[in-house]
């Protein structure tokens, strides 16, 4: 057991991939990992220019990072993402962040809206999960996945019964990849955050920002930081004996009462 605290957080040595890198959460995901040392394989599928000026943010600031393209719902560009993202030594940290979460009622929802969510979320997930975790047990290396989930995969929101569906079956798939991969010393966990900040987010859902400030008990919107921080957790020496755990980033909204 590493009793060193300085070395808790530290992921010198080590490669991790973030998926959808170029913005948002996956931005700060990916900015956070290589604060703490690692080389960071930046994914994206479009937004290039986005995911060009996180390597460079990264690189900047003395560490190593790299653009890889694909995408994710494609079995074959899969497997080229994880040729390319283990060049020059396997990844350690495989952190699922890609998704999409539009806004649909079901009176409204059609087949296809259900499709793409269900398809872009779930699929992907299998995919880079399966892929990264079979050339981890070929290498016989180490592993620590961590899914960006979403308080949605608990309890569901209005309008998002396609998005709320997909991230309870990620927290799912998380337990039963921890069940299946842990004997070969491979960790798969999630992160749950609440409702993070955005740019724009106050102007364009005004009352929604104030209603959920008046529900956090922290009174607050989350940063992408916050997740992050959870992420570097999971990805880190101090949470080696951490698998098939949901870490719930949501400032408290999930303690309240709702009845």
């Amino acid at each position: 057991m590493n009793n060193n605290v300085a070395e808790l957080l530290d992921l010198h040595g080590k490669k991790a991939l973030v998926t959808g890198a170029g913005g948002g959460i996956g931005a700060a995901l990916a900015r956070r990992l290589g604060d703490a040392g690692a080389h960071v394989v930046v994914h994206y599928r479009a937004s290039k220019t986005q995911a060009e000026q996180v390597a460079d943010e990264i690189r900047a600031s003395g560490g190593q990072s790299n653009l890889v393209q694909a995408a994710l719902d494609q079995d074959a560009e899969v497997a080229g993402l994880v040729d390319a993202a283990s060049e020059g030594g396997p990844c350690d940290i495989v952190v699922n962040c890609a998704a999409v979460q539009p806004v649909h009622s079901l009176e409204e929802m059609t087949y296809n809206d259900w499709k793409e969510v269900t398809h872009t979320n779930l699929d992907s997930l299998f995919l880079v999960t399966r892929g990264f975790a079979e050339r981890a047990k070929q290498n016989g290396v180490a592993l620590s996945i961590v899914n960006i989930a979403s308080i949605e995969g608990l309890a569901p929101a209005f309008g998002h019964s396609h998005y709320a569906s997909s991230k309870a079956a990620m927290i799912m798939f998380t337990k039963a990849a921890a069940l299946e991969y842990g004997p070969s010393d491979i960790r798969v966990n999630a992160v749950a955050p609440g409702l993070i900040w955005r740019e724009g987010i106050e102007e364009g859902w005004p009352e929604g920002v104030e209603r959920w400030k008046a529900n956090a008990p922290l009174g607050r919107l989350g940063q992408p930081e916050d997740v992050a921080n959870a992420v570097l957790f999971l990805s880190a020496p101090a949470s080696s004996w951490i698998t098939g755990a949901v870490v719930t980033v949501d400032g408290g909204v999930s303690a309240r009462p709702t009845w």
